[in-house]
């Protein structure tokens, strides 16, 4: 059964310095799509409900995205989280991926890329299950 995607792409950018938030939210501009930026991981789980976000972007302070995640998991919101970096560092990509991020980027961000990051994390999020009767 083909599952239906609403005609609007939500992207939550949480975390993100102005800079950086700047450089990713050109990358990821296009029409159809929307970006919520958050600060605290209260507001970004109200976000991600209220506008049925498709991934979250979080920054790579190690504190923050697996806080993120672990509140996102326990809220039941199967959400795909991309950690973004400034500087790209080996150790910091797999130590996002070992927590459970769905992928990783770094600046400079260019728009193929992160189209092809964001397709990755959307194959690759649990799908809603149908409502039963």
């Amino acid at each position: 059964m083909p599952t239906h995607r609403a005609a609007t792409q939500n992207f939550i950018l949480h975390g993100l310095d102005g800079a950086l938030a700047a450089e990713l939210s050109r990358a990821l501009s296009k029409p159809g799509r929307a970006l919520h930026w958050t600060r605290s991981a209260r507001e970004c789980l109200s976000v991600a409900a209220q506008r049925h976000a498709d991934v979250v972007f979080c920054n790579s302070e190690r504190g923050e995205y697996r806080d993120l995640l672990c509140e996102l998991k326990q809220s039941g919101l199967q959400l795909p989280m991309v950690v973004v970096s400034r500087i790209p560092e080996t150790s910091e990509w797999l130590d996002a991926l070992d927590a459970g991020a769905a992928d990783y980027c770094a600046a400079p961000f260019e728009r193929p890329h992160i189209s092809w990051l964001v397709e990755s994390a959307l194959l690759a999020a649990p799908q809603a299950l149908p409502a039963t009767a």
